[in-house]
Order: structure tokens, then C-alpha cells, then sequence
């Protein structure tokens, strides 16, 4: 059997929920990368917010829904029910995304942005959960990146879709017109509703042992090597702030609104490509050394964007950054499931995206203060976020190269 007889046999065996799944995070990523990688323009350009305040926007729509994911994670394995719990949450992310288009003001803005995270703080850990049950641990590294891929092609798709519409509107204006935005946020909302209807119907839950007792919400249950693997993971997002302060970087380097969309459709492209691979590499080579290289291209390129100075250097820079999301976001989640025994996965993954989810608040309000400063501060400019970030990112590269896990003390390699 040749090299694509294989790979075509490993995507057959994907499982029912795996391609379900996918399917809804592909449609949904349509609609929200559609509106969510021009919401920092449409703050910034139309409604005149510093990056200061778009940095707490950003950040406090990953925190608010923290609790939510360590809450909706542990009810899914206290019920031993995954699905329909995270098509609750993706039918919250679609109903709120409607009032984006009424917005006018900055704190409406944000009220959507933080209900819609709330959304999908409800729905991460049982979709996450949904995919490790359904698939074997040798497996597991390619399930993750399909699911990677498939998400982030829809963020392609949602993108071109953008990107047509400021071309048919505005053409190649530098800053994003009111009209623009609106008509975009209309369009978005076909894909949200098929994303919640396509998981409604095709997925199926995966039965497991009944448990009388609901897991316990505590960092000891999950184990050591979990909670060192968090410590890094959370050194490393420490300077992870929103990609909103890159799309504002290319704005701020010449970029045009046309030019910022075809840019991420470029991303998301090179993301979709990587991720299948580079879960299925992390099957074979180990999860930490793809995330370790995820790491170090993610410190390189924020550097280089601290750095960057035409257009076309952030171009260049923003396509490379997909490797960084190609070979660490999907093999870091499939790593979770490792890490932790069957019955707490849900726990996990509501802890894991939890925590980063805090960590996203202070990370986000650190690059807007470090761009634009705070009160009467003025800031160290726009090259500063991006030093700090890819310095805390080859900090935790280093970090995670010297921890060594006992494979033997990983209840999910069992």
C-alpha cells in the first residue's frame, strides 16, 4: 500500500463524531473569523478605542468564559454526555451574533464579543472530550489535526467571503468603512445556524462507564504531569495576546482592510495544510517535540514582527505564523487526552482552556499598554508587544524541551 492509500485509509477510519465535529467547527469558523478579524478595525477605525481598551475587550472575552469551560467540562463527565452540552453552546455563539450588527458603541461591542465567548467557553471541553472518546490513542494526533484543519479552513472560506465584500464595497481603502462591517456581520449568520444544526444531527454521544460519583474540580485529581504541562502552557500564553494586535500591526505597517483579509485567508490556509500532518507526525514523534517547533517558529515570528517594516513583511510573516498554529494548537490539545485518564478528560480540557482562557486577560492588557500605554503613559510603540511575546514563547520552547514526562505516570498513554 503506497503513501496515499494509507493516509486515504486513516481518514476513512476517522470516526462518525470526528467528521461531525469538524463539520460544525468549519462552518462556524466561516461565520465567526468573517467578523472577528475585522472587530478590531471596526473598533478602532469607526468607533476611535485605544488598543488599550480593545486589549481588555479581547481579553476579558477569553476570561469571562473560563469558568464556564472548567464547569461545562466537568457536567460533561458527571452526566457522561458530551454532545448535547456543546451544541448548547454553539447555539449561544449563534444567537448572540446578531446584535453585532446593531452595536455602536464600544461596551455593545464587547457584550456581544463576551457572549459569543461564553458560547464557546460552553462548548470547547465536551467537543474536545466528544473527539478523544470517539478516537484510538494511536490515533489521536491525527484526529485533533483534522479537526484543526477543518476549523481553520472554514476560518479560510469566512475570510474570502469578507475579503469579496470589502472588495465589492471599498475596495482597497485602508480603513474599514461602518456599512462594510454590518453587511458582513448579515452574511455570517447563515453558517452559524448550519453549524449548530449539523452537530445537533449528525453526532452521536459515546457511551462509557457510568460513574456515581461527578470528578472532583481540582488541580491534584488531574495529576503531575498535567499540571506541569499547564505551568508551561501558561508561561507560553502569558505572551499569546489576541491576534487582533497583529491584524492592528498590519493596519498600523500599511496594510490595507482588502490586503488584511486576503492575509489571513493566506494563514488560514497554510494552518489547514500542517495541522493534519503535524497531528499525525505528533502520533509518531511524540506530542512534545512538534510543540516545542510549533513554539519556537511562533517566537521567531513575533519577533520578526516587532521588527517588520513594509507591508509585505508582515505578509510574509503572517502566512509563516499558520506553521506555528499547524504544529502546536491541535497536537497541545491532543496532548491533554494523554496526560489524563479517560474519566477526568472533560475536566481537563474545561481546565486547560480555562486557565489559558485567565491568562488571555493580563496577556491582552499587557501588549495594549506596552503599544499604546495607559492614562497618561504613552507606551514603548507598536514593536514592544511583540518582543515581549516572542521572548515568553522561546522561554516556554526551552522550558518544555527540558521537562522530561515518565510515560509511566500518563494514565492517558495507557
Amino acid at each position: 500500500m503506497d503513501n496515499r492509500q494509507q493516509h486515504t485509509s486513516k481518514f476513512r477510519e476517522l470516526p462518525r463524531n470526528v467528521w461531525a465535529v469538524s463539520l460544525t467547527s468549519f462552518l462556524m469558523d466561516i461565520s465567526s473569523e468573517m467578523v472577528i478579524n475585522i472587530l478590531p478595525l471596526f473598533l478602532f477605525n469607526i468607533l476611535g478605542i485605544r488598543t488599550s481598551v480593545i486589549g481588555v475587550i479581547e481579553g476579558v472575552a477569553e476570561a469571562t468564559a473560563s469558568v464556564l469551560k472548567v464547569f461545562s467540562g466537568w457536567l460533561s463527565d458527571k452526566l457522561r454526555s458530551r454532545k448535547w452540552i456543546a451544541v448548547a453552546g454553539y447555539s449561544l455563539s449563534a444567537l448572540a451574533k446578531p446584535f453585532f450588527y446593531f452595536a455602536n458603541t464600544w461596551g455593545m461591542v464587547a457584550g456581544v464579543r463576551w457572549a459569543d465567548r461564553v458560547g464557546k467557553g460552553v462548548r470547547t471541553a465536551p467537543r474536545d472530550a466528544l473527539v478523544a472518546d470517539s478516537i484510538k490513542p494511536s490515533q489521536r494526533g491525527l484526529a485533533f489535526g483534522f479537526h484543526r484543519a477543518a476549523d481553520t479552513g472554514g476560518a479560510m472560506v469566512g475570510l474570502l467571503i469578507a475579503a469579496l465584500v470589502v472588495w465589492l464595497t471599498q475596495s482597497t481603502t485602508l480603513q474599514l468603512g461602518e456599512n462594510t462591517f454590518r453587511t458582513v456581520v448579515l452574511i455570517s449568520l447563515v453558517p452559524a445556524f448550519l453549524a449548530v444544526i449539523s452537530l445537533a444531527v449528525i453526532a452521536r454521544d459515546v457511551k462509557t462507564a457510568a460513574d456515581p460519583e461527578a470528578p472532583k474540580i481540582t488541580f491534584k485529581s488531574m495529576g503531575k504531569p498535567f499540571l506541569i504541562f499547564l505551568l508551561i502552557v501558561g508561561l507560553f500564553d502569558l505572551g499569546n495576546s489576541s491576534d487582533a494586535f497583529l491584524v492592528l500591526r498590519a493596519q498600523e505597517r500599511g496594510v490595507s482592510v482588502l490586503g488584511i483579509l486576503l492575509m489571513l485567508a493566506a494563514f488560514n490556509l497554510i494552518y489547514a495544510v500542517v495541522s493534519t500532518p503535524a497531528g499525525a507526525l505528533s502520533d509518531r514523534v511524540g506530542r512534545r517535540r512538534v510543540i516545542i517547533g510549533g513554539w519556537v517558529v511562533y517566537g521567531l515570528i513575533y519577533l520578526g514582527f516587532a521588527l517588520a517594516q513594509q507591508p509585505w513583511h508582515v505578509w510574509v510573516l503572517y502566512c509563516a505564523y499558520g506553521l506555528y498554529y499547524g504544529l502546536a494548537y491541535g497536537t497541545a490539545k491532543a496532548m491533554v487526552a494523554d496526560l489524563v485518564s479517560p474519566d477526568m478528560r472533560g475536566t481537563a480540557y474545561g481546565t486547560y482552556n480555562a486557565v489559558l482562557g485567565i491568562i488571555d486577560l493580563p496577556a491582552s492588557l499587557i501588549a495594549g499598554a506596552l503599544w499604546q500605554g495607559v492614562g497618561g503613559w504613552a507606551g514603548f510603540g507598536p514593536s514592544a508587544p511583540f518582543l515581549f511575546g516572542g521572548s515568553l514563547a522561546l522561554l516556554a520552547a526551552i522550558a518544555l524541551a527540558l521537562w522530561r514526562p515518565n510515560p509511566q505516570q500518563m494514565p492517558g498513554m495507557s
